[in-house]
């Protein structure tokens, strides 16, 4: 079949508000390079940095302690020597399923009709072998340096495209990738094994809920901080108990330390015994959650849900000789671990809605809402029919 000259999507237009995605039924189809895969789309998970992004929300450089206005820090995720890969217009959408419709010169020609899960990292460094690796200066994303998922088709690098052969929907599939990939480089950064008690915030989202079935994946014994409602579905993830946010958090959201550390004692039968905090929600949570680890426990942040510039006592930190990292993407080995899990049945999709594609702004205005498990994916509307209307207000 002839490829198409044109494909709908959804495009980003510069930095603002929901206003700035434009859906276009014309826009160009683009053509693989030579070690590139084309994908015909068939779903596309939804992430907490495609907002943040539009947004211009990554304030990297931004120091509380000093003058500056807040907001003019603010940008977009920097590459290289601090400039930004980000340009207009621009495609995001990195959690990527579908087929490969179309290969490159150098790409096998039987990798046609594979269908695949993309990682969506864009490793510009290469190993003395050629294969790619995480460069923590030189490290961009699909949907930020280069065009996303959220279209008809997408190109990205042959090594990306990673086949998956177990039975799992399209859909289904697309809640991992990004999230999963994130909470799997948190958990090995911190060299999380057997036996560690991990306290996870944010577990009723794509990463929190990712890390509590990775978590066990490890043989590690997981507990979610999480809002109440939740609760069933999270410890049918795996966590072995859950802490509910409202219960230290009264009306005008102030968070009441001591009573949230006594939820975790009780959640976990002792005091500081937690080894791990996987963090995706900083703000006035943070020094509590410091508070809860051993000592010589390790605190790991990839996300700043209630803020990025919270109050810390030093003392806690030297004299307990906590360990604090920050994490962001993931290395190819992780995304191969991510993959083997997915073919073994040790981790499952955790979906929270669908939407078709033209409807990006309300499915993002329902990602951001956080009243589900798991992650929103949104599907191209040449093939939303598989679907149907009343998934649309999900």
């Amino acid at each position: 079949m002839p490829m198409p000259k044109t494909m709908s999507a959804m495009v980003l237009t510069g930095h603002g508000g929901p206003e700035k995605l434009v859906y276009y039924n014309n826009f160009p189809v683009p053509q693989p390079g030579a070690h590139d895969v084309l994908i015909e789309v068939s779903a596309c998970g939804l992430n907490n940095t495609d907002i943040k992004v539009r947004e211009a929300q990554y304030a990297v450089d931004f120091d509380p302690n000093s003058n500056l206005d807040e907001a003019s820090a603010a940008a977009s995720i920097a590459a290289t020597n601090g400039e930004t890969a980000l340009s207009f217009p621009r495609i995001q959408g990195a959690d990527i399923v579908g087929r490969i419709a179309a290969v490159g010169d150098k790409v096998p020609q039987n990798r046609l009709g594979e269908r695949v899960l993309v990682d969506f990292s864009i490793y510009h460094a290469k190993d003395t072998d050629g294969s790619p690796r995480m460069d923590l200066s030189n490290v961009d994303y699909i949907g930020h340096g280069a065009d996303g998922g959220f279209a008809d088709y997408v190109v990205v690098p042959a090594h990306n495209a990673h086949t998956i052969q177990r039975n799992i929907p399209d859909v289904a599939l697309a809640t991992f990738g990004c999230a999963t990939l994130t909470a799997e480089h948190m958990l090995s950064r911190v060299n999380a094994k057997s036996g560690d008690k991990i306290l996870i915030t944010g577990a009723g989202g794509g990463v929190g809920s990712a890390a509590i079935q990775l978590a066990r994946a490890r043989g590690a014994i997981p507990y979610a901080v999480t809002s109440c409602g939740k609760e069933e579905q999270i410890l049918s993830l795996g966590a072995e108990a859950c802490i509910c946010r409202q219960d230290f958090t009264d009306q005008s959201g102030r968070f009441d330390k001591d009573a949230f550390l006594v939820a975790v004692r009780e959640a976990t039968l002792s005091d500081r015994s937690i080894d791990v905090v996987i963090d995706q929600v900083g703000g006035s949570m943070f020094h509590g959650l410091l508070q809860a680890l051993r000592p010589d426990g390790h605190y790991i942040s990839a996300g700043t849900i209630s803020g990025y510039t919270p109050r810390i006592n030093l003392h806690t930190v030297y004299m307990a000789f906590l360990n604090i990292h920050g994490s962001s993407q993931g290395q190819p080995e992780d995304f191969a671990r991510i993959v083997d899990y997915i073919e073994a049945g040790k981790i499952g999709p955790t979906l929270g809605g669908i939407f078709p594609l033209s409807q990006l702004h309300h499915a993002q205005k329902t990602f951001q809402a956080k009243s589900y498990v798991g992650n929103i994916v949104v599907v191209p509307d040449a093939k939303w029919k598989e679907f149907g209307e009343p998934h649309a207000r999900r």
